[in-house]
């Protein structure tokens, strides 16, 4: 069972708040809100209709020590760590990530991903999530609160989850680009507390790994299974006393001892069962998986031994929704420090998530009235990702 809360004037698909007050902690279930491969029909979600999980890699992984490696630099650059050969010819990757490495050929990677605002967690998660900074009280929706305002719910599967829950504290008391801001209230994102994934066979379990982001992961299938349009993954809530991708080397935060220990092999065994299983149950060439964090790290080791944030260039995988696996589009120089090939801002990484959920954001109206273009109006798809 699966307990969701929003704080809503009124719901989706005829689920309203007096609804989600009645049903308390019954879940989903107690709503009608279906976690099988069925909806409310009976049948399968119809497969014209598309759907976006994105992992959000809370903290910034390092682009050196995940999708660019750079093993002929320096080792203040380098770092501590190999990189391997993958099922595509000529793409190498870290060390730690040998299941993705065998489905290469399944993701695309852009290497050259950047912005010139400031280097910190909220920037990079606004940009990427709404394609614009807010400014005083102009908070920008999030693009599942988007999604949810032009396309609505398929039956009464809400259009949009967060799962488990909201990023909380990343350091800077700003907006963090997940909310429907002046969108309101009724296309705010159903919050998902529980990680409760009963019925799913063993294998499927072990597959996915006993980690809070692998069943995440697993339950972002069964909901996008079940209807559900947008299904953002947080693998972190916070940067702060935790491990996290956030490696500036020393307390509260991660190292990259860390990342070899615990982070990198939990990200590679999650996200390759999430790919292998959207794919055995035809779901993946309709859905858009986007992998990415809030922006990249230092170049160079620090004194602490981590790397600092940077979003000078980072990385991101993508996989299904119409994109061409097994290829790189763009690329950072020798250090891994700025792109020297087709550089990427996040509002054109956005715009392909919603390239990939057939939306055309330039439909939406303020409430006022008013057309606020959206970020993803103002910047065009990355199309070689299709291509």
């Amino acid at each position: 069972m699966i307990t969701v809360g929003r704080g809503v004037a009124s719901g989706c698909g005829g689920v309203n708040r007096r609804d989600f007050l009645l049903a308390g902690g019954m879940g989903l279930g107690a709503l009608g809100l279906p976690l099988s491969a069925t909806s409310l029909s009976g049948s399968p979600t119809p497969r014209n209709e598309k759907a976006l999980i994105l992992l959000m890699l809370v903290g910034g992984p390092s682009q050196l020590e995940t999708w660019d490696p750079k093993p002929d630099a320096p080792e203040e650059v380098r770092g501590p760590f190999r990189s391997i050969a993958t099922r595509v010819p000529g793409v190498r990757i870290n060390e730690h990530l040998p299941r993705l490495a065998a489905r290469m050929d399944k993701l695309a990677l852009i290497r050259s991903l950047h912005h010139d605002e400031a280097p910190i967690h909220e920037t990079g998660l606004q940009l990427l999530q709404t394609g614009r900074l807010s400014r005083s009280e102009e908070v920008h929706p999030h693009i599942g609160s988007v999604v949810s305002r032009l396309k609505g719910s398929i039956g009464s599967t809400p259009p949009f989850m967060m799962v488990p829950g909201a990023i909380q504290n990343t350091g800077v008391v700003v907006p963090r680009g997940q909310t429907a801001g002046w969108l309101g209230a009724a296309h705010a994102p159903f919050q998902n507390a529980t990680l409760n994934v009963e019925g799913e066979p063993e294998r499927l379990l072990q597959a996915y790994g006993p980690s809070s982001f692998g069943r995440s992961c697993l339950l972002a299938r069964r909901l996008v299974e079940s209807g559900v349009r947008v299904v953002t993954v947080n693998m972190f809530d916070t940067v702060f006393d935790k491990i996290t991708w956030d490696c500036h080397g020393s307390g509260p935060f991660s190292t990259l001892d860390d990342y070899q220990r615990q982070l990198l092999p939990t990200f590679d065994q999650a996200f390759s069962a999430l790919l292998d299983d959207l794919g055995s149950r035809g779901m993946l060439e309709s859905t858009l998986v986007a992998a990415v964090g809030e922006f990249g790290r230092t170049p160079r080791i620090n004194g602490a031994g981590g790397r600092d944030h940077w979003p000078g260039v980072w990385s991101v995988a993508l996989a299904g929704g119409g994109v061409r696996g097994g290829q790189v589009i763009g690329a950072s120089d020798p250090h891994a420090a700025a792109p020297i090939d087709r550089p990427v801002a996040p509002q054109e990484l956005l715009a392909s998530m919603y390239h990939a959920l057939d939306v055309d954001p330039s439909q939406l109206l303020n409430e006022s009235a008013s057309e606020i273009p959206t970020p993803a109006a103002d910047f065009s798809p990355v199309y070689e990702l299709f291509s």
